[in-house]
């Protein structure tokens, strides 16, 4: 995984693009939430991105940070957008990444944490 390959999975997210988000993925990919939910497997995983969609439509991440060091990396922004209710989200947070595969280059796991919602 480089800075280069962060930047263009965060711009996928941001392109609402779930072939290329997945493409970054392993195929026993964990995602677990800032909630405190877990998601296991390829399928699973990819399920609930779209969701992410479904439930904050309009969902981009901002003002992108990205780190690596060895077989981690982490990934801060800040999510906007507007709920189904109409409401607006506008809250800080992070994504920390564990890389496995050929030369760490896939997303084993993505574990993400919000500073408030």
């Amino acid at each position: 995984m480089t800075l280069e390959d962060l930047e263009r999975y965060a711009a996928a997210w941001n392109a609402h693009d779930i072939d290329t988000i997945m493409s970054y993925m392993t195929d026993d990919c964990v995602f677990e939430t800032g909630g405190g939910a877990r998601y296991e497997g390829f399928e699973v995983v990819k399920a609930r991105f779209i969701e992410v969609w479904t439930e904050i439509p309009d969902v981009s991440f901002n003002n992108g940070q990205h780190f690596l060091q060895g077989n981690r990396g982490c990934s801060e922004w800040t999510l906007c957008g507007t709920r189904k209710d109409g409401s607006k989200i506008n809250v800080d947070g992070c994504d920390l990444f564990v890389f496995a595969g050929d030369n760490n280059s896939k997303i084993q796991l993505k574990n993400s944490y919000l500073k408030s919602s």
